[in-house]
């Protein structure tokens, strides 16, 4: 392919996916993901010619006006488009194929310090979502999606949909169509269970406070009943009579000291 129809391409995969861009003269003025893509076209090929330093400082400057890094080395498909790009790393030894999809913060890096294949390799549209890191020389398969945020550091299988991290594999999507087949996540699975049982004690807790509060309610009431009822004092017969001192003899019964018996 000729390297107008090549950029004509970069073009209309940015109107296609980006319902913002409004005609081409607005993508090629713009959009710096496309701007940073076609500076690579010359830093890759002065890099492929053995031209040193040269293709450094071009992608250094295209760094500097666009925010997006895309070393000489890396090797990309057609139909690539990165969108908004700001924060994007893509290694040396990096490769991506056609109609790809790259959004603001991702990073293709790399593990080993070895001159080496040590960057990920994309397969044909892939779509990456804004801040995933993809590391080390990990294979995605074609029609992947990485979720954003992301962190992965396994190859990734066809038609298959990453998320977490480390990243795992959640769903397989049909590309010809809409279907979504998702497998099971035992740590979902095992969360939405405590969650459950969570809720379940905290209704029994409820419950159980609710009772406190209406036994409580009850017992201040009877106490306050209670409190209002008059006292009854009962005396028992002969309480009022005198008791005799200590030491004192009880009262004599019979006639009065005083008088004497008659005749006498």
């Amino acid at each position: 392919m000729s390297v107008l129809r090549s950029i004509k391409r970069d073009i209309d995969a940015i109107r296609e996916r980006d319902p913002a861009a409004r005609s081409s003269v607005e993508v090629v003025f713009a959009y710096p993901g496309f701007h940073a893509r076609e500076m690579h076209r010359l830093a890759h090929t002065l890099h492929r010619r053995g031209v040193p330093v040269l293709p450094r400082v071009l992608s250094n400057v295209t760094r500097f006006f666009t925010g997006i890094e895309i070393h000489p080395g890396a090797r990309i498909g057609e139909g690539l488009f990165i969108d908004h790009g700001m924060g994007v790393v893509i290694g040396e030894t990096a490769e991506i194929g056609d109609d790809c999809h790259i959004l603001q913060g991702v990073t293709l890096g790399g593990t080993s310090m070895h001159r080496t294949k040590r960057h990920p390799t994309l397969g044909n549209r892939v779509t990456v979502g804004a801040g995933a890191k993809l590391i080390g020389a990990v294979e995605i398969g074609d029609n992947a999606r990485i979720g954003a945020g992301s962190v992965v550091v396994t190859n990734v299988p066809e038609n298959a949909t990453v998320v977490g991290v480390p990243g795992h594999v959640v769903a397989f999507h049909d590309p010809g169509g809409d279907t979504i087949t998702r497998l099971p996540d035992p740590e979902w699975d095992r969360i939405d269970v405590l969650e459950r049982h969570i809720e379940r004690m905290d209704r029994q807790m409820r419950a159980l406070q609710e009772r406190l509060d209406r036994l409580v309610a009850e017992n201040v009431e009877h106490v306050a009943a209670d409190a209002n009822e008059p006292v009854h004092l009962h005396r028992r017969r002969g309480d009022d009579d005198p008791q005799p001192r200590d030491g004192g003899d009880a009262p004599a019964s019979g006639p009065p000291a005083g008088r004497k018996a008659a005749g006498g």
